[in-house]
């Protein structure tokens, strides 16, 4: 891991340092924040609870012979729990597929995101073991790195881009990237191609100016 100014700027977005010479950008992009807050916030299944919970309220109300004006008034309650659930999970989820930036170049992947706190982790080619690709029906998609290293990262710093449920060996993941057949076969071509030179996972991080 290697320290940097607080307010230091990225040598280009997405990049914390300058890349080195002959090495260059051949894709960047971002996460798509709907799928993400579909998927990693789960909101669609924040929603389902709620109207399911609704549902039940109203059905044991009419049993019981609650009265109409009490089940619209625990009705409405229910119904700003929700909109205040999904809402917040929905700006996160925007949030942070806004500060993330996914790179590849002919050598590495690296990984730019966090909201309060951005980090940048810089995935060499040489430490991938095997790449995972999860396809969605609106054409995004996951795209996970098992790394053959001993240096791990946290799941919960990783999150959410981490490959679901990998909690003790965390798998770094492109999470919901727009068109990710075209990026896994561009991430396979570039694996094939690429040489090896020896090198680690490093991270790096810095406060996001307010």
């Amino acid at each position: 891991m290697t320290d940097h100014d607080d307010f230091e700027r990225e040598a280009q977005p997405g990049l914390p340092e300058p890349l080195p010479a002959g090495e260059s950008v051949v894709w960047q992009g971002s996460p798509t924040w709907h799928s993400l807050a579909r998927r990693a916030f789960h909101c669609y299944k924040v929603a389902a609870y709620f109207l399911l919970l609704s549902l039940w309220f109203v059905a044991e109300g009419v049993h019981d012979g609650v009265a109409t004006g009490q089940l619209m008034h625990t009705l409405g309650v229910l119904g700003c729990l929700a909109a205040f659930s999904i809402g917040l999970l929905a700006l996160i989820a925007w949030a942070s597929a806004r500060e993330a930036i996914y790179t590849i170049t002919q050598k590495r992947v690296v990984m730019r995101f966090g909201v309060a706190l951005r980090l940048s982790l810089n995935v060499p080619f040489r430490i991938i073991d095997a790449v995972a690709v999860k396809r969605h029906a609106d054409g995004s998609g996951d795209i996970a790195f098992q790394l053959g290293t001993d240096d791990r990262v946290s799941y919960l710093v990783l999150w959410p881009h981490a490959r679901p449920w990998r909690i003790r060996r965390p798998e770094l993941t492109l999470r919901c990237v727009p068109d990710v057949e075209r990026v896994a076969q561009l991430i396979s071509r570039q694996l094939g191609a690429a040489e090896q030179p020896a090198a680690a996972l490093s991270m790096s991080a810095r406060a996001v100016a307010t």
